[in-house]
């Protein structure tokens, strides 16, 4: 597993910026993409994938313990769509 940490650190070493600087930028990035999720926005990354927001209805489900039916309220969630180079890099 890689964390912001570990990008930042690398993000760092590589620009000749300090560990803050770096972790900084990572937060950056993250705060516009969730920005503009919370917007209803498509965040697009060439080369890595997009971010889209995408509406689940309501639907029913049941209780696997007691089998009854429960109402699951409709919502938003958040999906990522990787990109083609991303999915060619993944799959050599």
């Amino acid at each position: 597993m890689t964390t912001t940490n570990e990008i930042a650190d690398k993000i760092a070493a590589e620009h000749g910026l300090t560990k803050a600087q770096g972790k900084m930028i990572i937060e950056a990035v993250i705060a516009s993409i969730t920005e503009a999720a919370v917007a209803g926005n498509e965040t697009s990354l060439p080369g890595f994938g997009k971010f889209k927001v995408r509406a689940t209805p309501e639907r029913e489900a049941r209780n696997p313990s007691t089998g009854a039916t429960i109402k699951v309220a409709a919502a938003k969630k958040l999906s990522f769509q990787p990109a083609k180079a991303l999915k060619d890099a993944l799959n050599k």
